[in-house]
């Protein structure tokens, strides 16, 4: 009989089982957890958007020509003959949901969410295919304390996660409309006097995109892009106040910055407010959570006109930072010999866990080797639980630290474990 072939993971997917040899998987699961317990902190509701849309929510959101739009999303037709898009980031299914789920009678809102996301880009150390995202954001508020909530939140979440250090904010402002559009016409006109002198792509970006041309990695661009004009010149004076209050309750919060005048968006609907926390502990992807203020999306998903500003951060990315965090070990070891006994331990082990202790059953081999495992669990107590000890109606209970045993019976053995 032929071997049966096993199917391979899919190119840039991962699978995570909990306390292997880096402890990825619980690194993973603090970083959710430690984003949960911070955004109730900061009032953020917890929601959920589907993981496929129609691909017209991307393609307008994301705009038909930009990179993931062109060349990353995942889309494919479905059996109604509908195109479909595994969603690639999360603002626009949450923005796209603001309009038709009828959530502007709760704006301002303020809601968070995590989950998987799919890009099809090169597999690199952080990044993968099927990667994971959390997501904050802050619709229907067009003032800068939004903006400052938001990234304060950000800052608390790197300080409680214990990765704040060596990580820098980096912020920028982009501008009202009329701003953008007189910084973005001044760059056009600088970059194509030095045309000649760019890349390729950049060419490509120029009158399509041109403020990516900023940010273009590409080593022939530098010299032009560093030399263009900063989009200082071109602030109105509301825009320039709407900069200097989001820095100013930066200041009073104690959240450190720095100014970065080439940080940009490329999409026109970003507005003011631009960010990204930066380490170097990652290679050449040093961004570990971006975002700003988009206050033309939703009205490009067919809404009202509408405020909005977030952030989002690659879990997979955070968890690469972190510590391991302490392991969640059995507290008590159960080791029953003999059928009986079994039978006994298995209604023992459920009160136990209902009375909130960690536990655990040592079912194979003989009583040397139960207890071998039982001190390699990390378990501070082992039940030893036989016929002779069904007989009396008791068990042993062993101190794995000290070693002492003592005989318990059965009916207090949640009270004797509880109060200790």
């Amino acid at each position: 009989m032929a071997k049966i072939e096993t199917p391979r993971p899919v190119r840039g997917t991962q699978d995570m089982l909990g306390g292997m040899s880096e402890a990825f998987q619980e690194r993973f699961a603090h970083v959710v957890a430690t984003f949960d317990r911070v955004r109730r902190l900061y009032g953020f509701q917890r929601v959920e958007v589907p993981v496929f849309e129609a691909t017209a929510v991307f393609a307008r959101s994301l705009g038909e020509s930009t990179d993931v739009v062109s060349k990353e999303m995942y889309t494919f037709e479905d059996r109604g003959g509908d195109s479909i898009t595994l969603r690639p980031e999360f603002t626009a299914g949450i923005a796209r949901a603001y309009v038709t789920e009828g959530w502007q009678q709760y704006a301002p809102l303020k809601v968070a969410t995590h989950g998987p996301l799919f890009r099809y880009e090169r597999p690199q150390k952080g990044r993968f295919r099927q990667f994971h995202q959390l997501d904050a954001e802050i619709i229907g508020a067009g003032e800068p304390g939004a903006d400052v909530e938001l990234l304060v939140f950000a800052d608390q979440l790197l300080r409680e996660l214990g990765v704040s250090e060596g990580v820098t904010l980096n912020l920028n402002t982009l501008g009202d409309a009329q701003s953008r559009e007189a910084w973005r016409a001044a760059l056009v006109a600088h970059f194509e006097a030095h045309r000649d002198q760019l890349s390729e792509e950049s060419l490509d970006r120029l009158h399509r995109n041109p403020l990516r041309i900023l940010d273009s990695k590409d080593p022939r661009d530098r010299p032009v892009a560093d030399s263009a004009p900063d989009i200082d010149l071109y602030l109105t004076d509301e825009a320039r106040s709407f900069f200097d209050k989001v820095t100013a309750g930066l200041d009073a919060a104690g959240v450190a910055w720095e100014r970065n005048a080439r940080l940009v968006r490329g999409l026109d609907y970003y507005r003011h407010t631009a960010f990204e926390f930066i380490t170097d502990r990652l290679g050449a992807q040093g961004t570990v959570l971006g975002g700003g203020r988009y206050d033309g999306l939703i009205e490009n998903l067919g809404g009202p006109s509408t405020a909005a500003v977030g952030w989002a951060a690659g879990i997979e990315r955070l968890a690469m930072l972190i510590e391991a965090p302490e392991l969640d070990k059995p507290s008590v070891a159960v080791i029953p010999m003999g059928e009986a006994a079994e039978t006994k331990a298995t209604g023992i082990i459920a009160d136990l866990r209902r009375a909130g202790l960690a536990c655990d059953m040592g079912y194979r081999g003989n009583m040397k080797k139960r207890m071998q495992r039982a001190n390699a669990s990390g378990a501070v107590w082992a039940i030893i639980l036989g016929d002779d000890e069904l007989a009396r109606g008791e068990a042993a209970l062993r101190d794995l630290r000290s070693g002492e045993q003592q005989a318990v019976p059965l009916t207090a053995l949640v009270e004797t474990l509880t109060a200790t």
